[in-house]
């Protein structure tokens, strides 16, 4: 990420320039994938949600993160956190914003007791610099179609989740 580049909370930028870049990085059609299923009806959370400006102060990067719970079979809901999307300009990628927005929504989550984190993407990359796995997500479900390897948990303590259960929007 270029020394110039700032990282500000999300909600300090205007929703329209956000959707923008949604739709630049993932075409307007992401509204149709399952991550959006998973999260419908819910608001991002704003103490967990970035943007990165660049020297210009132009928006080239946002991550957004949701209040989600994956509901056991007998009916409970186990409160989790979804993390993304992480969207970057097509032309500003690899340039190590989508890295520095997840470590800021990383760094953001409270030690002292923890969500699960849960994501939809690819195991190495995640794995690798933030510790998320699939190990323990082969019983969980998604309300539409997805590629099991790529659900992915981050959690401190792995025994506390759940092994079955659909991942769906958190509501109390």
């Amino acid at each position: 990420m270029s020394d110039t580049a700032t990282i500000i909370p999300l909600d300090n930028v205007d929703p329209v320039l956000v959707e923008d870049l949604l739709d630049r990085a993932f075409e307007p059609e992401r509204r149709q994938r399952t991550a959006y299923k998973v999260r419908d009806g819910m608001d991002w959370l704003p103490a967990l949600s970035f943007a990165v400006m660049d020297a210009r102060d132009m928006l080239v990067g946002t991550i957004q993160c949701w209040p989600v719970a994956l509901t056991d079979p007998e009916g409970r809901a186990h409160p989790m956190i979804m993390v993304g999307p992480v969207a970057v300009l097509p032309e500003q990628q690899n340039l190590g914003y989508g890295q520095a927005l997840m470590s800021a929504a990383m760094s953001g989550i409270d030690d002292r007791a923890p969500l699960p984190q849960v994501l939809i993407g690819d195991p190495e990359y995640y794995g690798r610099f933030w510790g998320f796995t699939n190990a323990h997500t082969g019983g969980w479900d998604l309300p539409g179609p997805f590629e099991a390897e790529r659900l992915l948990v981050r959690c401190a303590n792995p025994s506390v989740l759940p092994e079955a259960g659909m991942l769906g929007p958190w509501t109390r």
